[in-house]
């Protein structure tokens, strides 16, 4: 494919909506110490101004919880957490001085984990520190490597957290980079297992999303895939993701543009470039208004074809968010 795979937005968003899920799968240790019962606060910012110097390479995901403990303490400790995509020389270093600096911060015990989602087999770090002059300093954190996983991969079929399966699509996309039907068949079998599953609808999409985002597939499979899937959700009668615009879901609004955009400069080559780009927008616009709204009346289907490329461009920036139609075309 053109572009590399970029899982950032699908890997914070599961980690945010799935926190707990996410300790248990990689870090069940640390799962059985946490007081879940008395929730959990992310404190982004606060990670922000510490570690706003840092160059990390390329991360996945990097947060900070505040957690209470099972212990009997009853106090609050803070778990910083970094999903890693590359491999980087300074990273358990960076691990080190994270630590500190947000124990300096909040003087209470600070957990530091680790996922490393590179493709460097032998790139293992989960130490950094120093002893000079009788002085030690060492800081030791847990480092889950994704690759050993990839041994597993029946056991990921069978295990009901959601992490098994963006454990599993991690893999199987690192896995297809060169074969695109390989990972056509592979996104299909991880989609129908999001129905068996029992899953909500909620839980449904937002783990649809994360496998979308991460297993990119070229127009033609990414159609023979949506047809599959609207075949199986009138099968087990559960309008589950064909529910929500693909634009939406895909975080693709400007992706569903471009694809509109294509299919109008096709059609519109005769008739000019600004014409052609004016009907991909419109057919982009026309695709989520129906899938949210319903069948179109006659005034709205020729209101789009009259209209200008910004009118076209304001309208798509509402139709996501709008409670209706007039909130799309409000003047």
């Amino acid at each position: 494919m053109d572009s590399p795979d970029d899982y950032d937005s699908p890997w914070k968003e599961a980690v945010e909506s799935y926190f707990p899920e996410f300790i248990e799968f990689y870090f069940p240790d640390a799962h059985r110490q946490i007081d879940w019962a008395c929730g959990y606060q992310f404190l982004d910012q606060e990670l922000r101004a510490v570690v706003q110097d840092a160059e990390l390479g390329k991360r996945f995901v990097d947060k900070l919880a505040k957690v209470a403990l099972r212990d009997g303490s009853e106090r609050w400790v803070y778990v910083h957490l970094e999903v890693q995509g590359s491999a980087q020389a300074e990273f358990a270093e960076r691990m080190f001085v994270y630590n500190y600096r947000l124990y300096d911060r909040y003087r209470q015990p600070v957990a530091s984990l680790a996922v490393l989602a590179d493709s460097s087999a032998n790139w293992r770090p989960n130490h950094f520190g120093f002893a000079v002059l009788g002085c030690e300093h060492e800081l030791r954190f847990p480092a889950v490597k994704l690759l050993d996983y990839t041994n597993q991969q029946d056991q990921l079929y069978q295990n009901p957290n959601p992490f098994a399966l963006v454990t599993l699509a991690h893999l199987l996309t690192q896995a297809t980079r060169q074969d695109m039907n390989a990972r056509f068949a592979a996104k299909w079998k991880l989609v129908q297992l999001l129905y068996q599953r029992g899953w909500d609808k909620q839980q449904v999409i937002d783990l649809f999303s994360v496998l979308d985002w991460m297993m990119r597939l070229p127009e033609q499979l990414k159609r023979s895939l949506w047809h599959n899937i609207e075949v199986l959700e009138e099968q087990e009668k559960m309008r589950y993701v064909t529910s929500v615009e693909q634009i939406g879901i895909e975080k693709g609004l400007l992706q569903g543009m471009q694809q509109g955009m294509q299919r109008g400069l096709m059609q519109g080559r005769l008739e000019g470039e600004q014409s052609g780009i004016a009907k991909g927008e419109a057919y982009a616009l026309r695709r989520l208004l129906q899938k949210r709204f319903g069948p179109l009346s006659e005034d709205v289907l020729a209101r789009l074809q009259a209209a200008s490329i910004d009118e076209l461009e304001l309208w798509l920036d509402r139709a996501l968010d709008a409670d209706s139609l007039a909130g799309v075309f409000a003047q």
